[in-house]
């Protein structure tokens, strides 16, 4: 019993955190109700697949994947160029299914050449924490949003939204520092389900109807064979590069929730690597959205306490079974954004413990002030910007600038490395 209901909190974190964007998605692209449900049934399935995988062969860590921001909003974009640099939405994503394939073959030459391991020696305490407070500070701006009821610019805010979802948070709090330890691991489930109640009795519960049929199993290649030009090559090879950032990133986040508790780490990358690529092939042949481990499953782990992997590989089991059960999908798809949202803040509250405990390892204090303090500026500045500012940009640079918090990791890499690179070659001529 303890590890069904384990289990089935780790469904619903996954499934709450994960709905909004194929939702998103298809509306950009205009899908009918029918084609909209099937995109956020093949994605969800991708993503328990793509969890379960890497839960089994890659970096064997409860770290569950989510849509990847970079590839929603890459998605975004192309979206635009329907009817322009092509001729259709449907043509556009034939070109993305094409990008995730190529994708999922730079993840393979990336692991294989031994690059990707090369690259984690990058991510310092430093710059984890950089990371950290960034993904801290581009996900606060949406949670409040959520929690305000406000959908889409210029909406007003909605009292009784606000309402629920401050008790929604207020009970989440409760139960995650409740005195029995029961309570503690079971906190996210108990509080989302509180939450979705306090909601249906304030009648603000949804109803979003994915499927009305029992079983479908997801079909491949939906909108035609995947195209391979040369703009999206591009594009997934520096899609790619960045992705690798958040997987990193994210696995040294949870090595270091992981090894609190006494477990060995060991070198993990390269596996995970390979099981990204194998990911990242499954998101284009099931034409849906590519994947990316979430960093915010070790403030999961840390709120519930459960840091075991066995029901994560569980819970992801259980999703890949719900997405081919329509009508209970209806049930999840049903949840309340903004309890997902409130509960969801209260996950990342402990992210902030996690971001403050890497910058505290750090001994040349003065060198991270100066790196950090660099990365934040651009990385929080670039997140003000409107997403129109970048529209006559290359693709790839356009993703870049509109992405805060991959723009402020990478400049505090660069910055980073600088500084040792300078402070090195200062001692070595000192010593001649």
């Amino acid at each position: 019993m303890h590890l069904l209901l384990a289990a089935l909190q780790w469904v619903s974190f996954m499934v709450a955190g994960s709905i909004a964007a194929p939702i998103a998605i298809a509306d950009l692209f205009q899908l009918s109700p029918s084609d909209t449900a099937g995109f956020i049934q093949r994605t969800i399935f991708v993503l328990g697949a793509a969890s379960l995988i890497q839960a089994l062969f890659g970096h064997k860590l409860p770290i569950n994947e989510g849509p990847a921001g970079l590839w929603w909003g890459v998605f975004a974009i192309y979206a635009g160029f329907a009817g322009t640099l092509y001729s259709s939405h449907e043509e556009v994503l034939t070109v993305l299914q094409g990008g995730m394939i190529v994708s999922g073959i730079i993840f393979f030459l990336l692991s294989a050449t031994g690059i990707l391991r090369k690259l984690t020696s990058l991510f310092t305490p430093t710059i984890t924490f950089i990371y950290l407070m960034l993904l801290i500070l581009q996900l606060s701006g949406s949670f409040i949003k959520g929690m305000f009821g406000i959908q889409q610019e210029g909406q007003p805010l909605e009292p009784l939204v606000l309402v629920g979802s401050v008790l929604t948070i207020l009970v989440a709090l409760y139960f995650t520092h409740h005195k029995q330890k029961w309570v503690q691991q079971y906190s996210i489930i108990l509080a989302l389900i509180v939450g979705w109640l306090i909601f249906l009795l304030m009648g603000l519960g949804t109803n979003t109807a994915v499927s009305s049929s029992w079983f479908s199993f997801p079909k491949v290649l939906v909108f035609g064979a995947p195209v391979f030009d040369t703009g999206v090559i591009v594009t997934s090879i520096f899609i790619t590069f960045l992705l690798t950032t958040n997987m990193i990133a994210s696995i040294r986040v949870m090595e270091e929730v992981m090894k609190a508790k006494g477990e060995p780490t060991y070198e993990r990358y390269s596996k995970s690597g390979f099981a990204a690529g194998v990911n990242q092939l499954l998101g284009g042949i099931f034409s849906s959205i590519g994947s990316v481990p979430i960093s915010g499953a070790a403030g999961f782990v840390t709120a519930t306490r459960m840091y075991s992997v066995i029901p994560f590989i569980i819970g992801s089991g259980c999703i890949i079974i719900i997405s081919l059960i329509p009508k209970i999908m209806n049930l999840f798809a049903s949840l309340p954004a903004p309890v997902g949202y409130a509960v969801t803040t209260v996950i990342f509250i402990k992210m902030v413990g996690l971001a403050l405990g890497e910058y505290r390892k750090e001994k040349n204090v003065e060198r991270t002030h100066f790196v950090a303090g660099i990365a934040l500026i651009v990385g929080v500045g670039a997140m003000f910007v409107p997403a129109s500012a970048f529209s006559d940009l290359p693709i790839v640079v356009a993703s870049i600038l509109n992405n805060g918090l991959i723009l402020g990791t990478v400049i505090g890499i660069m910055v980073e490395q600088y500084s040792i690179f300078k402070q090195n070659r200062t001692l070595s001529s000192k010593n001649q």
